[in-house]
């Protein structure tokens, strides 16, 4: 039995107050997941913001020239117009080295909060009669890759992670897990809790989303690796959004929230490292260091299952 601190509470209670009156539903706050790290893992939850200050903008490895000077979340937009989904973030610093920016903000152990740090963006999009999805999406500088027989392989610059929280009527109804290239799906009912909450286990490096904690889990060649180690609640730390897929627009709920970037086409991360770049390698068909991912508009916030609409849906009612 998990017992929340007064002092997470607390600011759990202000953050409801302050989403008073606007589009949030009170229900997204009420079962919002919680997301526990593995006890092992060391590159934690991260500042888009500060993301950006270490990064700049290429093409083929090659600055992009022209564009916004320094990037901001309000102007990381205006990239699309010099190259859109062909630019990537590259780092400022040799990726491959590990620079110390890589490792984010280790939550807070009383308060659960990753101080000082915006690395949650909550997307509530209203589907019609009823159906409204929620998606928490988890902003991580840095995917450390998980390892096998001493190679490791699916490093990347940038890592947006994600559950959604399906509600009919209020009432949630099913939670989606990302994991890497698709995940999976459980009945509300289903999945384990803290109070109504939701909880994620954030696998090791790679920050995949499981349902099951003291999980060795198989990923590609590879495996996850689960534990229920520090507890991170993204919502103290988050921005908070309604989107619209009829007009593919984002409104901020709270004025003076950012939200070009939520609009920005390209990679948040560098690209695929060549083969003759010094600390990459290729382990049966998979390389160590790939490019890094699109934002949350990639992440089919109009789906109309529970679903990544890549692959029939099954949403599961038992581990």
């Amino acid at each position: 039995m998990v017992t929340i601190s007064p002092e997470s509470i607390a600011l759990t209670e202000e953050l409801a107050r302050s989403l008073n009156h606007t589009l949030i539903p009170e229900f997204v706050l009420e079962y919002a997941p919680y997301v526990y790290l593995h006890r092992d893992d060391s590159y934690y939850p991260s500042d888009m913001a500060k993301h950006l200050e270490n990064t700049y903008p290429s093409i083929n490895f090659t600055a992009v020239e022209g564009g916004p000077h320094p990037l901001t979340l309000d102007n990381l937009n205006e990239l699309n117009e010099l190259g859109g989904e062909n630019i990537f973030l590259s780092s400022t610093e040799d990726v491959v080295t590990l620079p110390k920016f890589l490792h984010g903000q280790e939550p807070d152990p009383i308060t659960y909060r990753t101080d000082n740090a915006k690395s949650c963006v909550v997307i509530v999009v209203d589907k019609g009669n009823g159906l409204i999805d929620a998606f928490y999406m988890y902003w991580y500088t840095f995917n450390d890759g998980p390892s096998a027989i001493g190679h490791q392989v699916g490093n990347h610059l940038g890592d947006w992670e994600h559950n959604m929280v399906r509600f009919q009527n209020g009432t949630p109804t099913a939670v989606w897990y990302s994991q890497h290239e698709f995940g999976f799906a459980f009945t509300y009912s289903t999945v384990q809790k803290i109070g109504k909450r939701p909880v994620s286990f954030s696998a090791k490096g790679s920050h995949a989303n499981y349902a099951v904690a003291d999980g060795i889990i198989p990923a590609h060649i590879v495996y996850d690796r689960t534990q229920q180690g520090k507890l991170w609640d993204p919502t103290l730390s988050a921005y908070y959004y309604t989107y619209s897929t009829e007009k593919k627009e984002f409104t901020p709920a709270i004025k003076d929230t950012p939200v070009n970037y939520l609009y920005f086409e390209g990679k948040w991360g560098d690209d695929q490292l060549p083969m003759d770049k010094k600390g990459q390698e290729e382990f049966y068909g998979y390389v160590k260091w790939i490019g890094g991912p699109q934002g949350p508009w990639f992440k089919h916030l109009d789906r109309p299952d529970v679903c990544l609409p890549t692959r029939e849906c099954v949403v599961k009612d038992r581990m």
